[in-house]
């Protein structure tokens, strides 16, 4: 019988994936969701899943874990504001701490003690220990430092995932390759960085699939009690070469002004490879696939 999980953030591009990918495998799934966000992304498999709308009542989301007693919680939600300004504040620290910590709160009075966390490369900004990238990536290890206390005062288990470039063709998000589709073979023009930063980009799919994984190395090895991975094909090409690719693959010519836009401050110009990889996971489509999707889906 599979196992119940309670996710996060599964109204959002990843996490409608990660749903998906848990029905497709017989799992049971409740997702914890706020309606303001809408349900676009799982508008078409709504039915087949749990949705508890969160209000802020913590009691009430206390409640609906114990009336649930899930296997698993795959947390997901997160505010992604990567250029913020000071009133973005407290949307963060809202998204990123509270609420994390509330999904937390509410598992310890109930029968789940395994958890599934998100974080991100931009963790590890030049590769050190700790040097989060932005607000955005401090919010991130702020979590991860409550999450210890759960794991060390009332048993948890836990693994933390941390993403590298996540990318698909099914994505709305204004994201960089659908912008390049969208102009490709037309007059219209797009202002880019130089474009040696170097990426490591991984299929959603192939995420939504490591979230599984994660749940089974939790479960076959009761030793472990907090582990970091890192989600990533272990393929770096620098952002000049994939847009190539994607050319070749799309068969059509973009106009594009390299070096028009200046890099970011505190760019990533190559992502942290000191994390393990999780075990039990390997990434099935390859960057040339991965992109090939975007042409079919009618580039």
């Amino acid at each position: 019988m599979k196992p119940t999980a309670i996710i996060t953030g599964a109204t959002g591009y990843i996490g409608s994936h990660v749903v998906r990918h848990l029905l497709g495998q017989g799992w049971n799934i409740g997702i914890i969701a706020q309606p303001e966000f809408g349900y676009g992304y799982i508008e078409d498999i709504r039915s087949q899943i749990d949705v508890f709308e969160y209000d802020g009542d913590i009691n009430r989301l206390i409640g609906y874990f114990k009336g649930k007693n899930a296997g698993v919680v795959m947390h997901l939600a997160a505010a992604v504001i990567t250029n913020y300004t000071p009133e973005q504040i407290p949307v963060l620290i809202r998204s990123n701490i509270e609420f994390g910590t509330q999904v937390l709160e509410a598992m310890k009075f109930s029968a789940t003690r395994l958890f599934i966390g998100t974080g991100s490369y931009w963790q590890n900004y030049n590769s050190d220990t700790y040097n989060p990238v932005d607000l955005y990536a401090a919010t991130k290890e702020a979590f991860e430092k409550i999450l210890q206390y759960y794991v060390d005062a009332f048993g948890f288990r836990a693994v933390t995932l941390r993403l590298f470039d996540v990318y698909g063709e099914d994505d709305r998000r204004p994201k960089l390759w659908t912008l390049l589709r969208d102009i490709a073979g037309t007059d219209r023009s797009l202002d880019i960085s130089a474009g040696e930063q170097m990426l490591d980009m991984v299929h959603v799919n192939d995420v939504a699939g490591a979230y599984e994984a994660a749940y089974r190395h939790l479960r076959e090895n009761p030793g472990v009690h907090n582990e970091i991975f890192g989600v990533y094909t272990g393929e770096m090409k620098s952002l000049k070469e994939i847009v190539e690719l994607y050319k070749k693959i799309l068969g059509k010519e973009m106009k594009l002004n390299w070096g028009a836009r200046p890099y970011k401050d505190r760019e990533v110009m190559r992502p942290f490879e000191g994390y393990a990889k999780l075990p039990s996971w390997e990434n099935n489509i390859t960057l040339e696939m991965g992109l090939t999707k975007f042409n079919k889906r009618g580039g």
